[in-house]
């Protein structure tokens, strides 16, 4: 079970169906940007939100991973999450969303913390300083963003769950608003030390959401590891931890609560 967890994803790019259409919104637009930290060009999807174009509002950030499956059927592997017909619904709150595509057969280096000693990993610091260091400022640059933490946000599910979990200690002025959706957490040991070893921003929001048919460890891998946050100073204010009753380790799952955890991420 554990390996199906991921392993989903890592032939995306050989998967797709040549037939199908793309359903992306006209609000989604895409760009590429040098990654020299994992030596590579990364293509990169922006939602922008309806009233972008007639104002000169500023908006909010999440960075999402696996863009592939957030905006388009026609470039997902198994269904999106429809993350642009999703907010195109609601009006308001508004943000920006910044869709990073996977490395494909690098997907599980760039979203893993710590190594795995059968399926190797442990690359995410490059990843994230990627973000950091080279996204982030492309998008406050060239956007009108909110860039402080409180209205930076980083999201994923599965390994990229566990990126973002990761991201919240890695750089924790960075991103105040964590969605973490079937966190791997089994891959290695490790993370659990991590809010241990490392000092969390006390105003930091998480919201984790697994199924209860993802597999036998997920639900017991986030309760422990929401038991070890709070002995770490997590307030019970700051997370929110949803368990669904029969949901399965795919996009119908995280698409169908990507809304809640929106509203609730972004409420002040």
């Amino acid at each position: 079970m554990k390996l199906t967890s991921f392993c989903l994803f890592l032939f995306l790019a050989f998967s797709i169906n040549s037939f199908s259409q793309s359903t992306a919104s006209p609000n989604v637009t895409t760009f590429e940007l040098e990654a020299p930290q994992l030596d590579t060009i990364k293509k990169i999807w922006v939602y922008l939100p309806e009233s972008y174009k007639t104002s000169e509002n500023k908006y909010p950030v999440i960075y999402m991973h696996d863009a592939q499956n957030l905006f388009d059927r026609e470039t997902s592997y198994v269904g999106e999450w429809k993350v642009d017909e999703s907010l195109d619904s609601i009006g308001k709150p508004e943000a920006i969303i910044v869709g990073i595509e996977h490395g494909g057969a690098k997907r599980i280096d760039e979203l893993t913390p710590f190594p795995h000693e059968k399926y190797g990993g442990g690359k995410a610091d490059d990843y994230l300083e990627f973000i950091v260091q080279n996204l982030k400022p492309y998008i406050d640059s060239n956007y009108r963003s909110l860039p402080d933490y409180s209205n930076t946000g980083i999201f994923g599910s599965s390994l990229g769950g566990l990126v973002s979990f990761y991201a919240a200690f890695k750089y924790p002025e960075t991103f105040g608003m964590i969605g973490s959706y079937s966190p791997s957490f089994w891959f290695n040991r490790d993370i659990y030390k991590l809010p241990k070893n490392e000092k969390l921003n006390p105003e930091t929001k998480f919201y984790f959401l697994v199924g209860t048919k993802e597999s036998e460890e997920m639900v017991p891998d986030l309760r422990e590891m929401i038991e070890v946050l709070k002995k770490n100073g997590l307030s019970s204010e700051n997370f929110k931890a949803k368990y669904v009753e029969g949901g399965e380790h795919n996009e119908a799952l995280w698409s169908d609560n990507f809304l809640v955890t929106y509203f609730w991420l972004l409420k002040k």
